[in-house]
């Protein structure tokens, strides 16, 4: 029985990440979509008028950005390309940083910019890149215009948990690592594929057989890591690679 991949990103991403595994060479494994986490819309935009720059750390940050605002004239920083793509296209003119928050104030910081810039994020940040940019001369405020609130796995998603048969599970944030295991070890071997060390870190002891994590905090790492995940999945007991 090959392996079973449980993908909890919310969605559209979750359906876009199990696109790409389609497209990878190779056995196409069974797949369940159960989104642990909700995107939810909160609180309203400020006045935008001092605003220099916008700074967006997610692709739920520019949806939502998208909903609030017709305003496609303010510039904007992107922590990551999926996130500057997406930006581009809503009609920001958007750069990069092609990491993660600490790359992302790196960047703000050699290239000079002046502020104000407005730091649109989720209810809860990784990092408080408001006070960061305060630390280093860059005026910068934050406002939460969008939640992340958990939602309970699908039935088949705890059916694959609970069984004898290998899953891979990608997690895309900490506190989608979080949400998924919510204090319960799966009795399934469990080959997690982290985004980033600080994913793979909100796994608890003993949760997963295997963790393997991204050589960068994106998805076309994860992607290049994924022949390793199902290698290693493959390699747990009582588990047998089709030929």
């Amino acid at each position: 029985m090959p392996p079973t991949v449980l993908i909890t990103r919310p969605e559209p991403y979750g359906a876009e990440f199990a696109a790409a595994l389609q497209d990878l060479p190779g056995e196409a494994l069974p797949v369940i979509l159960s989104p642990a986490l909700v995107i939810e819309g909160r609180g309203a935009l400020p006045d935008l008028a001092p605003y220099r720059w916008l700074i967006f750390t997610s692709r739920n940050g520019v949806r939502r950005y998208a909903e609030l605002s017709a305003r496609r004239d303010i510039p904007a920083y992107a922590v990551g390309d999926a996130t500057a793509e997406e930006a581009r296209r809503i009609g920001l003119r958007a750069v990069s940083a092609q990491g993660d928050a600490r790359d992302l104030i790196a960047r703000i910081k050699a290239d000079g910019k002046p502020g104000p810039m407005l730091h649109l994020r989720g209810e809860h940040a990784a990092a408080d890149l408001a006070r960061a940019l305060l630390a280093v001369g860059i005026t910068a405020d934050q406002a939460i215009i969008y939640a992340q609130t958990p939602a309970p796995l699908s039935d088949a998603a705890r059916a694959a948990l609970t069984s004898d048969a290998p899953v891979i599970a990608p997690l895309f944030s900490p506190r989608s690592a979080a949400a998924l295991f919510d204090g319960a070890t799966p009795a399934a071997p469990v080959v997690a594929l982290a985004i980033s060390a600080a994913a793979a870190a909100r796994v608890p002891e003993g949760a997963v057989r295997e963790m393997l994590v991204a050589e960068r905090p994106d998805v076309r790492a994860m992607l290049r890591a994924w022949p390793e995940a199902v290698s290693a999945a493959y390699r747990l007991e009582g588990t047998k690679r089709a030929q």
